[in-house]
């Protein structure tokens, strides 16, 4: 009881629904109110093109070890004039699924000019770009950028977030030098904070130690 207590006072009300998770994802808005938020994955904004299953509301979930390196990760960033703004965090199973669902029809391509313009959907899979299984689902995962703190503004990255493309590699040398600048100070505000990326993508960030790294979590996102 005192431990629950002690839990919600830091990180706010548990947004999850359901036994499986419940008091183990916490509300990142809620513990790090500073860092701006996009969940994509809540509108159409996204390479499906419409909202996806799992994501009744727009929250940021996320461990509390994840929750806690993140702060440090938004007080170095401040240190810069910046902030972090996130665009994904925990992903229910049944997102995953729904991205499997969406991949296998290939006469849906309404967001393709933007997020796959240079990969057919038939290769999604093949490519890696889509798989059964998401490290998003372990709530320790999430996608992020840099913006400046007063405007909001996002640095330039040279791709935007989930780009299906090499260009999107954070060792991509087809970006501009300042692109890759600030690609290389988001890469290493995380990693000092305890997150390591992922060589496809310059916006992916799992926690080095994980609390949950052999559970796929698939309970909804959802107001309380």
């Amino acid at each position: 009881m005192i431990k629950s207590i002690f839990l919600s006072a830091i990180f706010g009300a548990c947004m999850i629904s359901g036994p499986l998770a419940a008091n183990e994802l916490y509300d990142v808005k809620k513990a790090i109110p500073s860092v701006y938020f996009d969940i994509r994955y809540f509108g159409s904004n996204n390479f499906v093109g419409t909202q996806i299953d799992g994501y009744s509301a727009p929250n940021c979930l996320l461990s509390i070890p994840a929750i806690a390196a993140l702060k440090v990760a938004q007080t170095s960033a401040k240190q810069f004039g910046l902030s972090l703004k996130v665009f994904d965090c925990y992903r229910p199973q049944r997102a995953v699924d729904h991205f499997v669902k969406w991949a296998k029809d290939l006469t849906d391509n309404k967001n393709k000019a933007i997020f796959y313009p240079q990969v057919e959907k038939a290769q999604l899979f093949e490519l890696g770009y889509i798989a059964a299984k998401s490290g998003h689902s372990r709530g320790s995962t999430l996608d992020i950028t840099l913006v400046d703190n007063r405007s909001g503004a996002e640095l330039d990255m040279g791709t935007g977030w989930d780009f299906f493309s090499t260009l999107s590699w954070p060792s991509s040398m087809e970006v501009t030098t300042q692109q890759r600048a600030n690609r290389m100070l988001l890469a290493s505000i995380m990693a000092n904070s305890g997150f390591k990326g992922l060589k496809e993508e310059w916006w992916h960030f799992t926690l080095k130690n994980e609390p949950f790294k052999n559970r796929y979590f698939d309970d909804e996102i959802a107001d309380n």
